[in-house]
């Protein structure tokens, strides 16, 4: 725990088993109550090498899909009365060294989300990210920051801290199970104008982290699009939608 409020880690896996002990050994456990890694349907052990290190798994018959299996990864975490959950992907590209800082500025109240920032310093391009993903990041950024009214370093990060109230009261269900699920729930965030932080994050691009082919990278900045203008059309009262409506 941390300030008495219950830390747990959620991990979204699809065919991590290289990379999730070395995630895992470094999650500081001093203040992490418990591990949960989501399996979505692997291909290779990702499961079984994660019930070794004593993780608690769980593994879905059917790929769900990045955004499906972090719906699952939430209602788990709430289910067992998380205070605070850290989404951290298993790859590795992500450094689990920061949990204690993102865990602290939340339970503190000086923020509802925390995000780990690869843009802000030099992180991003010293650790390998490719130029285009770089350059793509950089517009996708600038047009939602105009778009959303708010301002951060970049909305595409998947290391993530959200307090207990945001799972509960954000229409999660609503969002899509692929990849643009983090954007439409980070414009869920602004539209419910809950306070968003970020910390520099020093990122790994090397062959066994994750990434997402050329072709859905596409798809997935199209989405990020149509949903900043869905976002729009919803403040300004001329669309609503039901992704904005708070459950509590």
């Amino acid at each position: 725990m941390i300030n008495k409020h219950k830390v747990i880690v959620v991990m979204p896996a699809y065919n991590a088993e290289r990379t999730i002990k070395s995630t895992y050994n470094e999650i500081p456990r001093d203040i992490v109550d418990e591990v949960i890694l989501v399996d979505d349907k692997s291909s290779d052990n990702t499961a079984q090498v994660s019930k070794s290190l004593g993780i608690s798994t769980i593994l879905h018959t059917d790929n769900l899909g990045y955004g499906g299996n972090q719906k699952t990864c939430y209602k788990t975490a709430l289910d067992k009365g998380a205070d605070i959950v850290i989404m951290l992907h298993p790859d590795y590209q992500y450094t689990p060294k920061l949990i204690t800082a993102m865990a602290s500025l939340i339970s503190e109240g000086l923020f509802d989300c925390v995000l780990g920032s690869r843009i802000l310093g030099v992180g991003a391009l010293k650790g390998g990210m490719p130029a285009y993903k770089y350059v793509a990041n950089r517009f996708l950024t600038l047009f939602q920051n105009l778009v959303l009214g708010h301002k951060l370093s970049e909305y595409h990060t998947g290391y993530r801290a959200f307090s207990r109230q945001i799972l509960e009261s954000l229409s999660l269900n609503e969002n899509s199970d692929d990849f643009v699920f983090d954007n439409q729930m980070l414009s869920q965030i602004i539209h419910a104008d809950y306070k968003i932080g970020e910390i520099s994050c020093p990122t790994l691009y090397f062959e066994d982290a994750s990434s997402i082919s050329f072709g859905r990278s596409v798809r997935y900045g199209l989405g990020v699009i149509a949903t900043c203008i869905e976002y729009r059309l919803d403040k300004l009262k001329i669309r609503t939608s039901p992704r904005f409506k708070k459950i509590k």
